[in-house]
């Protein structure tokens, strides 16, 4: 089967990055474009307040979408070194299992991709994870790349 699209979430962690090279190879074996997705919500003016005491001239890292944007360059690296011949990045701000769902929809994606981080821990399994959400909602194929020392 081929993909025209895949969609693929990443939160800027080192596991993430590794679901982001999966899709990456994929998307290349298949030609598919390859959205890169990062769902953020915004601080509380308390916290973004603290935040910007403590960083003085970086606070600018912590507002709005500035992290989740940092997060889509980086995995935008990993996407380029697995072959993806055409990436498209998308933050957004929302819930991660809100955010992949739609964008999957959105852009007509053939596949959603995770990591199966949250899948094996304690807080996923009471608050569900975003693996967990995904597979219930989506209404593509979706794909749970192991991406934890767990899951290996």
């Amino acid at each position: 089967m081929t993909y025209s699209t895949v969609v693929v979430g990443t939160d800027g962690s080192a596991s993430s990055f590794h679901a982001v090279s999966t899709a990456a190879s994929l998307a290349a074996a298949t030609g598919a474009t390859l959205v890169l997705a990062c769902a953020y919500l915004p601080m509380r003016e308390s916290e973004r307040a603290a935040a910007a005491d403590r960083l003085g001239d970086l606070a600018y890292k912590v507002s709005g979408s500035t992290p989740a944007d940092d997060a889509l360059r980086a995995a935008r690296g990993h996407a380029a070194a697995a072959g993806a011949p055409d990436v498209v990045l998308a933050a957004e701000r929302g819930d991660a299992v809100d955010v992949l769902v739609s964008l999957a929809a959105r852009h007509r994606a053939g596949l959603l991709v995770v990591g199966n981080r949250g899948l094996n821990s304690l807080a996923g399994r009471l608050l569900g994870s975003v693996p967990s959400g995904v597979s219930h909602r989506a209404a593509c194929d979706v794909l749970i790349v192991h991406t934890t020392d767990g899951g290996r």
